[in-house]
């Protein structure tokens, strides 16, 4: 009997509970309904990007307005925000400083192809943040990505990328690779993809230094391409020496380390790699780095300059295949800098790390008093319950604690109880506005819920 369950839930309970919060969602947002029903149709699916279909609700909320670390929709609901934009708001929406950036910068013009004052001074404060790189500045960390790897091959004349089984380091091609039976494949349900990826990327698992240095003594890999900690799946911690070996092995065998900060920024004051003192060639931040304002940075270590510079006189002329028109405007100079210099402070990551440990310890002890199959991990002010016993070590296990049917209940059953997680896996992310009364309303609805599946 107890084989049947789903992560440890009767799958009849399971079903009776998520048909009635989709029935009580429904019921309650009656204006959000009428409103996509009449406006959405220009869109492809209804939906302006087509991952918003991936929300569990039975229609999306409407937002109204957003401040803080709270959401209200066009049916009047006020929403404790944990998703903050899958980072991108991570700092809370719309922050004094950020917002006071805009409101000046748009009096004098949006872009003009030309740096600014701003510009200069935010450059010196992505070196007090992140260390001495030499940086870029890019829309995206899909972009910042894509541009790093580029040096990264032109640096060493080799073709190849490794990255970890599960990652999500954004939707460039060269990282949309998985194991299976042991070989560096295409992931499934990629779009349109007629190329084979493993021409240009190969896959380990995380924390796999075995299979790392297998990977990197065939001598054809440029770069090591990672986040710090696996975030964009069932959270995944690196072991002890993990760090310290990836370095150690990319210097053997004359591969790139970059560090790919998007998510792990929520860490603390520069990131995993600063308070960890890692040390990559490379490294990589977006989401929340310009305040929500679409914005990624991307920056390489003096001996990669260097070498990159010489490559770049001695190539033909012609593009690049870097850069994009709207990169590097000054709205994007004005928010980084406010962002940098008053927004994420060591103040604001204090607040943010005792929050999510109160969050993260209510969770344990709710998933304790149920005796749930389940645990939580925390990354500074990142905060995951993953519907399954852990800790996970790498990506093959991460996509098998995956329970899409109760995460779906789950997220729809939050957000009935006036609570908003991200909704491709279950994090929950505590920002600088975000307090302690929000905290302890989540850690409760939680409790509901689980109250009732584990009954």
């Amino acid at each position: 009997m107890l084989d049947t369950f789903i992560a440890g839930i009767d799958p009849d309970r399971l079903t009776a509970f998520a048909t009635r919060e989709a029935r009580r969602y429904a019921a309650s947002r009656t204006a959000s309904a009428a409103a996509m029903a009449k406006g959405a149709g220009a869109f492809l699916n209804n939906v302006p990007m087509h991952w918003m279909r991936d929300w569990p609700m039975p229609h999306l909320p409407l937002v109204a307005k957003a401040k803080g670390a709270r959401l209200t929709d066009i049916d009047g609901y006020d929403i404790d925000d944990f998703c903050l934009g899958d980072t991108g708001s991570m700092f809370g929406h719309s922050p004094k400083p950020v917002a006071d950036a805009i409101r000046a910068q748009a009096r004098r013009g949006l872009t003009y192809m030309l740096p600014t004052e701003a510009a200069l001074e935010a450059g010196a404060w992505l070196t007090e943040r992140f260390g001495a790189f030499r940086w870029q500045i890019a829309t995206t960390a899909t972009d910042a990505n894509r541009f790093a790897l580029r040096v990264a091959r032109a640096v060493t004349g080799r073709p190849k990328v490794l990255v970890f089984n599960g990652c999500y380091h954004g939707t460039l091609d060269d990282t949309m690779v998985e194991l299976s039976h042991g070989k560096t494949v295409n992931r499934a349900g990629l779009v349109g993809q007629v190329q084979d990826l493993s021409l240009g990327a190969v896959v380990c698992e995380f924390n796999d230094l075995a299979g790392v240095e297998a990977a990197l003594a065939k001598g054809d890999v440029a770069a090591v391409l990672t986040e710090p900690v696996m975030t964009n799946s069932c959270m995944v911690l690196p072991e002890a020496g993990f760090h310290d070996g990836l370095r150690a092995l990319t210097r053997q065998y004359g591969a790139l380390l970059i560090i790919d900060e998007t998510h792990t920024i929520s860490t603390g004051l520069g990131g995993y790699t600063r308070v960890h003192g890692l040390t990559p060639d490379m490294f990589v931040v977006g989401k929340c780095v310009a305040g929500g304002l679409p914005t990624a940075v991307w920056g390489m270590t003096d001996a990669v300059a260097a070498g990159f510079n010489a490559y770049d006189a001695a190539r033909p002329p012609g593009h690049s295949g870097m850069g994009t028109t709207l990169s590097a405007n000054p709205m994007q100079f004005a928010c980084l800098l406010a962002t940098l210099s008053e927004v994420m402070t060591e103040a604001a990551y204090a607040h943010m790390e005792a929050g999510a440990a109160r969050l993260a310890a209510g969770l344990d002890r709710v998933i304790a008093a149920h005796a749930a199959p389940w645990h939580v991990v925390r990354v500074g002010a990142r905060v995951e319950f993953i519907c399954a016993p852990g800790p996970l070590r790498n990506g093959t296990e991460a996509a098998a604690a995956h329970q899409p049917k109760v995460e779906a209940a789950l997220h729809t059953a939050l957000l009935n109880r006036g609570c908003l997680i991200a909704p491709f896996h279950n994090m929950m992310l505590v920002s600088p506005a975000t307090k302690p009364r929000q905290v302890d309303r989540l850690i409760l609805a939680f409790d509901e819920i689980l109250s009732e599946l584990f009954a």
